[in-house]
């Protein structure tokens, strides 16, 4: 009906009613300048006034007037229509037959987002070999001459047998006192590696240890995840000497709460590195004078954060008040930034580097393959080491193609393979809400219970979490934990903002 007012409209204005003036005008363009060439007198303000307050209709019909019959313009009316109707009817319909008896198909605009796609450009990448760690033993913690309700807390609890091979050279360092460096992969057991000793070392101590001595030992790590798992592990290990009190600080958390802690008393203080500089600058009680385990975990995060200020002041400040004090430091990476903080808080380390044989094997393998003429560049290899069951995907799409690639991958994974655990990266805070509550409505909005006898679908078992900078600590600490727990999910998260060990 839209379509038939507009035309009827149209028409209208063209053609006006008997008595109409303007009618005249129109159709005959010239009769207004020829009164006017004979000198027609105009109305008078008078004569005007006279016309407009008289009641009796319309003025009197001029003799050059040409007007319609009202039958014609029933049948222009119905003319109109019934094009109006044939034009919406021949979009209803699919096809339209024509007067040769050819059927006609409508255009149909479709999409191009799979369509007029630019090439894919070839990346030339520099040559990486992978190293892969051999991460478990079959050495015991029996053989370490450990407490024996620390052996049964790491077997029962933890439900860890064998050692791992980092732990297992490092660990007799540590108990000897020396200061050690450790590179190995993320989820390698580096966590352990210094736990263990820190808590046999303090529950051995001939005068126990009390509350109020303050911290014996400090951890520095850089992120809050990370500081919560550090601290449920420490905590899991002292189930059995419950006079050793652990504690930890960290943004998003209430300072005052944190000073109260402070006050009464914190033995294994785990922290990140700003919140430790703001309680130095701002609390009284908080004292170094006792301390004798420094850890910095995950050096090179700490370093890539920006965290190195932090790190120059907590060090400074612990010198002032305790020398004498044993030093970790661990990394996944030795790079130029680490090697400077171990020359500052280490005193002749002992560099404990799993991967440094698996290393030398695959320089060698590709030195090799360099002399053969199967590669054609002349530097050495970039090495990496990452856990065995971590599987990384990379594809290269053009920009309109990523939300339906990733959709589909995620889709795919989920459909094929059961207990999948999917960490999904991206560059801002924004992208990450975007990406949560759109995959919440399209893959999950349709998603209904199976019936008997079916398996379930794969948008039954998909379920999303997000993880960034700007939610709450506790709503952040409530994800994490459960990501941690769970045996398949897929969490959409930034990339500063995730720090886990498996």
């Amino acid at each position: 009906m839209a379509a038939e007012e507009g035309l009827l409209l149209n028409i209208s204005e063209d053609w006006t009613p008997p008595g109409s003036g303007q009618a005249e005008r129109k159709k005959f363009p010239g009769c207004s300048r020829a009164r006017q060439r004979r000198g027609t007198p105009k109305q008078t303000k008078g004569t005007k006034r006279k016309f407009q307050g008289a009641s009796e209709g319309p003025p009197p019909k001029q003799k050059n007037e040409i007007s319609l019959p009202p039958a014609n313009v029933k049948e222009i009316e119905r003319n109109v229509r019934g094009k109006t109707e044939g034009l919406i009817s021949s979009k209803k319909n699919p096809a339209v037959n024509t007067n040769d008896g050819q059927v006609e198909r409508p255009f149909i605009k479709t999409s191009s987002l799979f369509k007029n796609n630019p090439e894919i450009p070839e990346i030339h990448r520099a040559m990486v070999k992978q190293i892969r760690e051999k991460v478990f033993t079959s050495d015991s913690f029996h053989e370490l001459g450990l407490h024996p309700h620390l052996i049964s807390t790491i077997s029962t609890v933890l439900k860890m047998s064998s050692m791992t091979s980092v732990q297992k050279q490092s660990i007799p360092s540590l108990l000897e006192g020396r200061d050690v460096l450790v590179r190995s992969q993320t989820g390698s057991g580096k966590t352990l590696a210094y736990c263990i000793p820190v808590v046999q070392s303090l529950q051995a101590m001939k005068s126990r240890i009390q509350r109020s001595d303050g911290p014996y030992a400090l951890v520095l790590v850089p992120t809050r995840e990370l500081a919560l798992q550090s601290f449920d592990t420490i905590q899991k290990l002292l189930k059995p000497f419950n006079w050793i009190v652990p504690g930890v600080l960290m943004g998003g958390e209430k300072r005052k709460s944190e000073k109260a802690r402070l006050r009464k008393g914190i033995n294994i203080l785990i922290s990140t590195p700003g919140r430790l500089v703001d309680h130095i600058k701002s609390t009284k009680n908080i004292h170094f004078s006792r301390i004798q385990w420094l850890i910095i975990d995950e050096a090179d995060r700490i370093l890539d954060l920006g965290f190195e200020k932090d790190i120059t002041v907590i060090l400074n400040a612990i010198n002032s008040q305790c020398e004498n004090r044993q030093n970790v430091l661990l990394s996944a990476t030795l790079t130029e930034g680490v090697t400077r903080l171990a020359d500052i808080s280490l005193h002749n380390p002992i560099s404990i580097s799993v991967s440094d044989e698996t290393c030398e094997q695959a320089i060698k393998v590709f030195k090799a393959a360099r002399e053969a003429g199967h590669l054609h560049t002349s530097a050495e290899p970039d090495g990496f080491a990452v856990p065995e069951k971590l599987q990384q995907h990379v594809t290269l799409v053009p920009s309109k193609l990523k939300l339906v690639t990733l959709a589909a991958f995620l889709l795919g994974r989920c459909e094929f393979e059961k207990k999948q655990k999917l960490i999904v990266f991206f560059s801002s805070c924004e992208l990450v809400e975007f990406y949560y509550h759109l995959f919440l409505q399209t893959l999950l909005g349709n998603s209904k219970a199976p019936a008997s006898g079916q398996s379930p679908s794969a948008s039954s078992r998909l379920k999303f979490l997000r993880l960034h900078g700007n939610m709450e600590q506790e709503e952040r600490t409530t994800v994490f934990q459960e990501f941690s727990q769970s045996k398949s999910g897929i969490l959409l998260c930034t990339m500063m903002k995730l720090s886990l060990r498996g």
